[in-house]
């Protein structure tokens, strides 16, 4: 029987998008404060000092630090005030097995080749032109600091960006909106469609960029799925990080070879090889499940088992 909350669900959503709110602004402010003190400007100009190329290893400092204040925490405060054991709530187990990781790694795959037949049919859209241009200079907003974070020179400069732009993210995204808010809007709406596709959708708007919507939606659905299914945050951690880990490797690899760091970020695909992906997925899908209750039902079991002894 599953225990009442302390909190209810409905006040809790409310908590965690008031946290959320509160702790961006806060993040923001303390990128700008240190940024200004670091390079001596004022505070209006320490973003700009931010996207210059010889200053990203503080801007990926900076922005990892942000992440954690503004996704991180909000997930982690509303957990401990609504359950006595918050990390369980948030969905970290240690029921997990070796093929549900192999699975993960082909499911990352399948959502890479969705994503990017979704970002060819997102340009397809037709929008008001007075919106398109409005859409494009945030976009050009969200490249430029992009484009900073994902400036390789080297092959440690590579392996940093891993972690800042592939693992930070996964952890601290993963947190907020599988842990955190998928899970309270499918206990407060009893449908895990609606919590799943509500969340995506938060997921994709708050990364502010409209031809990259269609994308992450489909890429939150993937994600939310795998931890719907698993009950293991750590699983769709796995995945946040191994689709960040292909993107950023891709653009290592393209830059390398001679190709911009701007050209190699917006890689799309046709839009035929997102529905073989689908069905592809739906197919991987169904044998994560199936072993997913398995090491669910065994650790179960074995916890069960350790209790009556």
């Amino acid at each position: 029987m599953r225990q009442k909350p302390l909190v209810g669900y409905g006040s809790q959503f409310a908590l965690l998008l008031a946290l959320l709110g509160v702790l961006l602004i806060l993040g923001s402010l303390l990128i700008g404060f240190i940024a200004s003190q670091v390079f001596n400007v004022p505070l209006l100009q320490a973003g700009n000092e931010l996207l210059k190329p010889q200053n990203v290893q503080m801007a990926r400092l900076l922005n990892t630090a942000a992440t954690a204040i503004s996704f991180f925490l909000p997930a982690l405060i509303v957990a401990k005030i609504s359950s006595p054991k918050p990390f369980e709530s948030l969905g970290f187990n240690r029921a997990i097995s070796f093929k549900q990781i192999i699975l993960v790694l082909f499911i990352t795959l399948g959502g890479l080749f969705l994503s990017g037949s979704l970002a060819a049919l997102n340009e397809m859209v037709p929008m008001p032109a007075s919106f398109l241009k409005k859409a494009r200079e945030l976009e050009a907003t969200y490249q430029s600091a992009m484009l900073t974070m994902a400036t390789m020179k080297n092959f440690g400069d590579y392996l940093l960006t891993l972690v800042v732009i592939g693992l930070a993210p996964a952890i601290f995204e993963e947190v907020l909106f599988r842990g955190g808010m998928q899970r309270i809007l499918i206990n407060w709406f009893k449908s895990p469609w609606i919590g799943i596709i509500f969340t995506a959708i938060i997921f994709s708007a708050i990364h502010g960029s409209y031809f990259g919507f269609l994308p992450r939606i489909g890429l939150g659905i993937v994600l939310g799925l795998v931890f719907y299914l698993s009950k293991n945050l750590w699983l769709s951690i796995l995945m946040h990080f191994f689709n960040n880990a292909v993107v950023v490797t891709q653009i290592y690899y393209l830059t390398k070879m001679g190709k911009p760091v701007k050209e190699a970020m917006e890689e799309t695909m046709p839009i035929w090889i997102g529905g073989i992906a689908l069905i592809g997925l739906i197919v991987i899908f169904r044998l994560f499940q199936q072993e997913s209750n398995q090491v669910q039902a065994t650790h179960t079991s074995n916890h069960s088992y350790e209790l009556v002894d």
